[in-house]
């Protein structure tokens, strides 16, 4: 069974049904049950056009459940209109359905949790992980917007910055998660820029390429994280770098300015730099400065407090940090870097640990605990 063939398959299809008048709700369960179908029954008997089968088993599902729930959904009778068995339109139409679903009718952060959850292939737990909300909370969030949607035509597309937002986060996720979705988020995004002149959309096409670019250099043979100081820069694809700095100057230059434009401007600045020592953190922390004007992120916030211990010193840092919330996620992992940055291993130490065990993924849990270990080791 390829699972990959299945995943990349379910948003076209997925759209191919709501098109036809299903709505996202019936036909995302829809879907949904064809796939359970196509893993008992491709073993044996694979078919010689995937998407096609997809598309008719859905659709009949889909019906099936119509049927089950006329009265309520009142639907009219779509029995003819059922596709023949056949080659389904080989048109990528994931992009469409990013923009369906930044519906009017929700709020923009129930529509980026639908997408994602829907379309990205992201888990409810990651989901909830990106907004820094429970995981109960975002399955209700969730739930809801189903329900809001639930019956709607989706003759409406949403706006430009709902799909820009579910594409960051799509991103982010293949770019440090379980999920590797960070190559298609950047051709959608690339499609995006190809289709629509808009500063935000190649701030986001900029700042996807200059964190890809440094991918390879990102995890060790054992697969552990290396951190960015630590990173060999030759490994680092310089044509991807060379491709985002030219698309930021030129979004940069229409004097637009959005997070997406200065979160790319911090990455070209860390690109920019031969070594680690050379980077210009005082640059960093003015377009921190920016972002938070422009967001009031407290990610935002927690990434100035880094760039402050870099620019002024660790207790420059550590008076930052200490403004926010340390219940944020990786707040305790950056006092541990700004301790031993300032010479107090022991409580370095302490806080490695401590932020280990509140790890959002077994990688970064393991980086942590040898940080931990490391400073350990030296105070013995």
């Amino acid at each position: 069974m390829n699972e990959v063939l299945l995943r990349s398959l379910t948003p076209s299809v997925l759209g191919i049904l709501v098109r036809r008048g299903a709505d996202f709700a019936a036909a995302e369960d829809a879907v949904q049950d064809a796939l359970v179908e196509a893993v008992r029954v491709w073993p044996a008997d694979p078919p010689r056009d995937a998407k096609g089968w997809l598309v008719t088993v859905a659709w009949r599902k889909f019906l099936d459940a119509s049927r089950a729930d006329a009265s309520r959904r009142r639907r009219e009778d779509v029995v003819d209109e059922e596709p023949a068995p056949g080659s389904a339109p080989s048109a990528d139409d994931t992009l469409q359905l990013y923009f369906l679903c930044s519906h009017p009718s929700l709020t923009p952060s129930s529509a980026v949790a639908l997408t994602l959850r829907a379309v990205g292939g992201l888990t409810t737990r990651q989901i909830a992980q990106a907004y820094l909300v429970p995981e109960a909370t975002m399955a209700q969030r969730i739930s809801r917007a189903k329900r809001t949607v639930s019956g709607v035509r989706f003759d409406q597309p949403g706006d430009v910055a709902t799909v820009l937002r579910v594409l960051y986060l799509v991103f982010n996720e293949g770019y440090s998660g379980d999920i590797d979705l960070a190559a298609e988020a950047i051709r959608l995004t690339r499609q995006l820029a190809a289709a629509i002149d808009h500063p935000e959309v190649a701030g986001l096409l900029a700042l996807m390429l200059l964190h890809h670019a440094r991918r390879a250099a990102r995890t060790a043979p054992d697969g552990g994280l290396v951190p960015l100081a630590e990173q060999d820069r030759g490994r680092w694809d310089t044509k991807s770098i060379a491709e985002g700095v030219e698309i930021l100057q030129r979004a940069l230059a229409r004097d637009r300015l959005g997070e997406f434009q200065a979160q790319a401007a911090v990455a070209a600045l860390h690109a920019d730099a031969l070594t680690a020592e050379e980077t210009d953190w005082v640059q960093i922390v003015e377009w921190y400065d920016e972002l938070a004007r422009l967001t009031d992120s407290p990610v935002v916030l927690l990434n100035r407090a880094v760039a402050v211990g870099e620019a002024d010193g660790p207790r420059a840092g550590l008076a930052a940090l200490a403004l926010l919330d340390d219940s944020l996620p990786r707040h305790t992992a950056v006092a541990a870097y700004l301790h031993e940055r300032d010479g107090d291993l022991a409580m370095a130490a302490q806080l490695y640990a401590e932020a280990a065990q509140q790890a959002p993924n077994l990688a970064e849990r393991n980086h942590l605990t040898r940080q931990a270990a490391r400073l350990n080791a030296r105070l013995r």
